[in-house]
């Protein structure tokens, strides 16, 4: 009964080893599995620390992958893209060039020594031939008095008024095509021309008293060129309102937006131009005044 009980004791206990020994790799596998698992869902690209949730501590770090983030090669110039393949860097303002505005366009050609003396010029044109005239009108009234008497009230009214229409028309174009110089240069010119005349009529809102004091009889083509000046600058006047208006009033996508052109504005002038001519001429202003 001794050797009988003592057996069943061994088998009973190589069978309880036996059953360890199983339960021992069954963890094994399972923790093996587990951190396979965890490292699998680790997203490429990135860096990380796994442990193992089972609390076995094993790690791993997973570098930076090079399916995610391109790589850029200066010397070469090239960009390394996905799967590695090389993408040419570009630069988008060589395809797609900056176009300058008007307004830097117009400060890069800006000269500044050209304004001053045109500037300068300016304000010669405009006291010099009115005081060089107003002297004329003292000083040798008689000379002047010879040199309009043959010349007949309409005639000097056309005149002054052509002048002034002309200087009013150059000084647009001056502002319209600021490259070119020639139209500064005619605007000077007949301005220094309409001042003149003007200083020589004695031009001012009463101007007819004061005519008749100095020229007495022959004032009235003295009188007629004044009428002319205050008809073109009249004509400016409503011109500008007018124009203004338009601006204000039609619409960019309106046909009636050709009248804001500048060479239908051009036009525009000078038939309102025309008129205030007329009315000067035909309207008895010439006689009367």
């Amino acid at each position: 009964m001794a050797t009988e009980q003592q057996s069943t004791d061994q088998f009973t206990a190589r069978q309880s080893a036996d059953t360890a020994n199983v339960d021992t790799a069954d963890v094994d596998t399972a923790d093996a599995t587990g951190t396979a698992d965890v490292v699998d869902t680790v997203n490429v690209g990135s860096t990380a620390t796994v442990a193992d949730p089972a609390g076995s501590g094993i790690s791993a770090d997973i570098d930076s992958g090079t399916l995610g983030t391109p790589e850029t090669s200066d010397a070469l110039g090239t960009q390394i893209g996905p799967g590695h393949r090389p993408v040419r860097r570009t630069d988008p303002s060589a395809s797609h060039p900056r176009v300058p505005s008007m307004a830097e366009r117009e400060r890069s050609e800006w000269h500044k020594s050209r304004w001053i003396a045109f500037i300068v010029a300016l304000l010669v044109a405009i006291i010099v031939p009115y005081w060089s005239g107003r002297q004329l009108a003292m000083t040798g009234t008689q000379t002047v008095v010879d040199a309009v008497s043959p010349i007949d009230p309409r005639g000097a009214a056309l005149i002054a008024w052509v002048v002034t229409s002309m200087t009013f028309m150059t000084l647009g174009m001056a502002v319209m095509e600021t490259r070119k110089v020639i139209w500064r240069v005619l605007f000077i010119l007949l301005l220094a021309v309409e001042q003149l005349i003007s200083g020589v009529g004695l031009l001012r809102l009463n101007f007819w008293y004061s005519t008749y004091v100095v020229y007495g009889d022959a004032a009235a083509p003295i009188n007629a060129a004044n009428l002319g000046i205050l008809a073109s600058a009249i004509g400016l006047a409503v011109f500008a309102v007018l124009y203004v208006g338009l601006l204000v009033l039609i619409r960019k996508d309106s046909p009636l937006n050709v009248l804001t052109r500048s060479w239908s504005a051009l036009a525009i002038f000078f038939v309102i131009e025309l008129v205030a001519l007329a009315v000067v001429l035909f309207g008895g202003l010439v006689t009367t005044v």
